[in-house]
């Protein structure tokens, strides 16, 4: 397959499976429960770091993360008294406990404190063609209040050689623009630095395309990943997510 055909087949199968159907089965639609700016950022936080494992499991479990919220995390995280987490103990999502939960709720208020909100955070970390260093310096922020060791396994760090898969995902969420209804167009970075979350359907098929060389889905693989989807379509190359994934996902390619 040439450049053009790989582009044109990519570009195809993009449009195909970012359409409203995909919110269906689709993590992506819990924050598409709400309307408020700070309640789809910490909803879609909260959802992206449970987001591994069956994707039924992800979404029931988000689901249940948010009635634990009242439904309103913003003011939940912002107006939340220590009692109040005390509820949050029984939540279990696979590796991510109550303890967990809570302390994430914490690390929330701490940011939108401190730090001015999540969109800030990345907005003031970002380098001129990445937000890969952004989101090591979100776990540093956010892990500033005292917490449990266990907990810090669940923000990934690039700086770490992560393909920070989960965070990733909720960026392309919070930044891509919401002209399909999928994405959410909520925060002024350009769509040229975000990064394809990278996980073993994605990997393997920009591995069969040839977009992809590296074995290992970690911070290299990332890199080399993004340069080949750059070529592809320099402003918006985290569109070919859809692809990558409708086809691992969906078709078995």
């Amino acid at each position: 397959m040439t450049k053009t055909e790989l582009k044109s087949f990519l570009d195809e199968k993009a449009a195909f499976y970012e359409n409203p159907e995909f919110l269906e089965t689709d993590p992506i639609q819990i924050p598409h429960t709400f309307t408020r700016k700070e309640d789809i950022e910490i909803s879609g936080f909260l959802t992206a770091t449970i987001a591994w494992g069956n994707r039924k499991s992800i979404i029931n479990n988000a689901q249940k993360m948010m009635r634990f919220l009242d439904q309103a995390p913003y003011d939940f995280v912002m107006n939340h008294k220590d009692k109040d987490l005390l509820a949050l103990q029984s939540f279990v999502h696979r590796t991510f406990n109550g303890d967990d939960f809570s302390f994430f709720i914490k690390g929330l208020h701490h940011i939108y404190k401190e730090y001015g909100g999540l969109e800030n955070v990345f907005k003031s970390h970002q380098s001129k063609t990445s937000l890969q260093p952004a989101i090591s310096q979100l776990k540093l922020l956010f892990f500033e209040p005292e917490h449990l060791s266990r907990t810090q396994k669940h923000v990934s760090d690039p700086a770490k050689g992560s393909a920070a898969k989960r965070i990733n995902m909720f960026l392309r969420w919070m930044i891509r623009p919401n002209t399909k209804g999928v994405d959410f167009g909520l925060w002024d970075i350009p769509t040229a630095k975000l990064s394809c979350p990278l996980d073993v359907h994605s990997g393997n098929v920009a591995r069969k395309l040839k977009l992809l060389k590296r074995k290992q889905n970690d911070a290299k693989a990332l890199q080399e990943l993004d340069t080949s989807l750059q070529k592809l379509d320099p402003i918006d190359p985290v569109k070919y997510d859809f692809s990558l994934f409708g086809l691992g996902v969906f078709e078995s390619f």
